[in-house]
């Protein structure tokens, strides 16, 4: 267990970790469970970043606070965000799409997507600022609960290419995560934060396999990893607004 969680932090997160070694057989489906555990960890880091940001203007804070998101995260979903993009919206087959999202390049889509995630991202960290400190812990949640909800479509969608770092993630110890995720619903919001997860997890999956040929890949992951913290942080500052 102990090795499984090193490999989820290692493998989600830029902590200063021991490396890992040899990755075994197996090993990245066990790791799978404690990705809503990287994401406490990530969204730890952000609520220490919204702390200290609450002593500069809120754009300075939302700006530097998002820079330490992709900083923790090492852009790995944010890379897979833009490469998605670039395949999933172009007018192509979906052999072709397969073939794109193996590209280095980036291509209009993926830029587009890209700018337009960090700029979503960006507005709903400002929008944070007018809140009280003790309501910030709540972005502690919102990484964690966009890791748990990809296990879903990771285990109910088949893999596009089987050999991929992706095919070898799926259908591993998704009991845990549920385990792990269960600590949200102790907080305000906690039941509904989690089921909006759920449901852009599931629209964004169906999307992609649907434009995929029916499979989805490790980018794909790192897309719906990247919607989810945004749908979540959206209604998280919404269901705020409501209850003041």
């Amino acid at each position: 267990m102990l090795r499984s969680i090193h490999l989820a932090l290692t493998f989600l997160t830029t902590l200063p970790l021991p490396d890992v070694g040899e990755v075994k057989a197996g090993e990245f489906k066990k790791a799978s469970g404690f990705y809503p555990l990287a994401g406490y960890a990530v969204g730890l880091v952000l609520f220490v970043g919204l702390l200290f940001g609450q002593f500069l203007p809120a754009g300075v804070s939302g700006a530097l606070t998002l820079a330490l998101w992709l900083w923790i995260t090492g852009m790995l979903h944010f890379d897979g965000l833009v490469d998605a993009g670039d395949a999933l919206l172009v007018m192509k087959s979906p052999q072709r799409r397969l073939e794109i999202l193996k590209d280095v390049h980036i291509g209009a889509f993926g830029l587009a997507v890209g700018v337009i995630s960090l700029l979503l991202k960006w507005s709903l960290l400002t929008e944070l600022h007018t809140l009280h400190w003790t309501a910030l812990f709540t972005v502690v949640l919102v990484p964690a609960i966009a890791r748990f909800a990809v296990l879903l479509p990771m285990n109910l969608f088949p893999a596009a290419r089987e050999e991929s770092l992706g095919a070898r993630s799926r259908e591993g110890w998704w009991q845990m995560g549920l385990l792990l995720i269960l600590p949200v619903l102790f907080f305000q919001h906690g039941l509904w934060l989690i089921l909006g997860g759920l449901v852009v997890a599931l629209m964004v999956a169906r999307f992609a396999a649907s434009r995929l040929g029916g499979g989805i890949n490790g980018d794909v992951y790192g897309a719906i990893i990247e919607c989810t913290e945004i749908g979540v942080l959206l209604l998280w500052i919404i269901l705020m607004g409501v209850g003041r």
